[in-house]
């Protein structure tokens, strides 16, 4: 073929010795001239004649030493892809361990309570115990299922991911520049289809409480609801759905795209209003409960009882117990530092210690930037965060029931990226949203947000010295 490199050794001559890795590729179309171009074109090594006179002519080429540096930088961005891949792989496999040993936990804990209920009928109820937690365990092996599967999925993709990082390392040490592009040429295809990140993975807790609930009322008309199959009352009973107050199947995998788009977002989207009663004397609230702002001395008059008096925080009005829930946060001119979160309402009020600050302890999680860093902060642990860009607009998603609240960067109006995930254990608990921040200026609630949802959503706001605004949602 014309242009071809070709591995063959010249006589010797007169004129001064070649390195022996030129010498061992000359090109076959110019009478052995030793290759020094690469052929971006055709993805060749060529001589310096080929451009000019051969069948490469016009074509666009670089120096073999040049091409081969460029191919080991993609490399080295392509293995640090493949590990960030990798990573991301082992954190799903660890999320569907922790759920699989709390459902293991939760399957047992609501057999121990059927037992003790069966035990007061246990003459007439011994077939009814062993049907109930039959359907228990039933359901809980459909769920540890699925989270096997999912689980041995992530695992063979670790697998490749391992296989294909230890192949490229091993053309990415090739001394030979030739050598390493043919190689790479032959992979290249390849490395781009590993270079997507996947899905997020997150187990959606099952629950067993309303079978339970189901029970408890089962005991004051037994004899009449045991002609009846037990699958036929449950459905009948509209409190006794197993999953609750979702209608996913046992072993559902919670996929979080690391882009989604911002208009699925924002079909749960919220706007905060404030309570004074809890905001720390130096802030100041306007009378629509949407501005925030920093005085220079403290506000005069009685200290209520759920007052912060040390942080500089105020509380949301109520708090999320059920559902989805979505908001942003504008940190354009948040000034060098920031946090962005959600809390129990257990976060505590007085004093200036972990258990009230932000993502210090287990009733709080947050987002925090400070200098040129970002972390991920919960109960004093913390996780280094790499962003490829400063943010000027943070998305929190919350989803109560499957335990996740996830951060985005919004960085316009259809597009989001996953910023970070926490896996959130908010059964029976409220969340507030929470926002701190570091300058003395002032935070604004647009008061045009879409107030068309149930009630006004809880929002708890830290401050200290910052300008935040919260976006308006419709």
């Amino acid at each position: 073929m014309a242009g071809a490199a070709t591995q063959s050794r010249t006589p010797g001559g007169p004129g001064p010795a070649e390195p022996e890795e030129t010498c061992s590729w000359r090109c076959s179309e110019h009478g052995g001239r030793p290759v020094e171009l690469f052929c971006r074109r055709c993805g060749r090594c060529v001589c310096a004649l080929c451009p000019v006179l051969g069948g490469h002519r016009g074509h666009p080429v670089a120096l073999a030493r040049d091409e081969a540096a460029r191919v080991q930088k993609l490399i080295q961005e392509c293995l640090e892809h493949l590990a960030t891949k990798k990573q991301q792989h082992v954190g799903n496999i660890t999320q569907i361990e922790v759920v699989t040993e709390k459902l293991k936990a939760h399957a047992e804990s609501s057999k121990a309570w059927l037992k003790e209920k069966f035990t007061e009928l246990r003459l007439l109820l011994d077939e009814e115990e062993v049907l109930a937690k039959k359907f228990v365990d039933k359901n809980m092996q459909l769920a540890l299922q699925g989270y096997r599967e999912q689980a041995e999925s992530c695992e063979k993709q670790v697998d490749v991911m391992n296989e294909l990082s230890s192949r490229i390392w091993s053309i990415g040490q090739e001394p030979n520049p030739i050598q390493l592009l043919q190689a790479y040429t032959a992979i290249e295809l390849e490395m781009q289809r590993h270079m997507s990140l996947p899905e997020l993975s997150h187990p959606v807790p099952q629950s067993f409480e309303p079978v339970k609930s189901f029970f408890k009322d089962f005991t004051e008309a037994m004899q009449s609801m045991l002609q009846t199959p037990l699958d036929i009352r449950l459905k009948e009973n509209l409190k006794c759905q197993l999953s609750g107050s979702s209608s996913t199947k046992p072993g559902t995998l919670l996929k979080i795209s690391p882009s989604p788009e911002r208009s699925l977002l924002l079909k749960y989207a919220r706007t905060p209003t404030l309570d004074p009663d809890t905001m720390h004397a130096r802030l100041r609230l306007s009378a629509d409960r949407l501005t925030l702002r920093c005085g220079l001395v403290g506000s005069l008059g009685p200290t209520p009882a759920l007052r912060f008096d040390k942080l500089w925080q105020v509380l949301g009005r109520d708090c999320f117990a059920a559902g989805r829930h979505y908001w942003e946060v504008d940190v354009q001119e948040a000034g060098c530092g920031w946090w962005v979160g959600a809390a129990y309402p257990s976060l505590r009020r007085r004093g200036a210690t972990a258990a009230a600050r932000l993502g210090c302890n287990r009733q709080s999680w947050c987002l925090k930037r400070y200098d040129l860093e970002y972390w991920a902060f919960h109960d004093c642990q913390r996780s280094r965060l790499r962003p490829r860009g400063d943010p000027d607009r943070l998305g929190v998603f919350l989803d109560y029931e499957a335990g996740v609240l996830a951060f985005y960067d919004v960085r316009d109006e259809s597009n989001c990226r996953n910023f970070h995930t926490h896996t959130v254990d908010c059964l029976q608990i409220c969340v507030f949203p929470v926002v701190l921040g570091m300058t003395p200026r002032a935070l604004h609630v647009p008061s045009k947000c879409s107030t068309t949802e149930a009630h006004p959503q809880s929002w708890q706001i830290f401050l200290n010295d910052s300008n935040f605004l919260i976006c308006g949602l419709f």
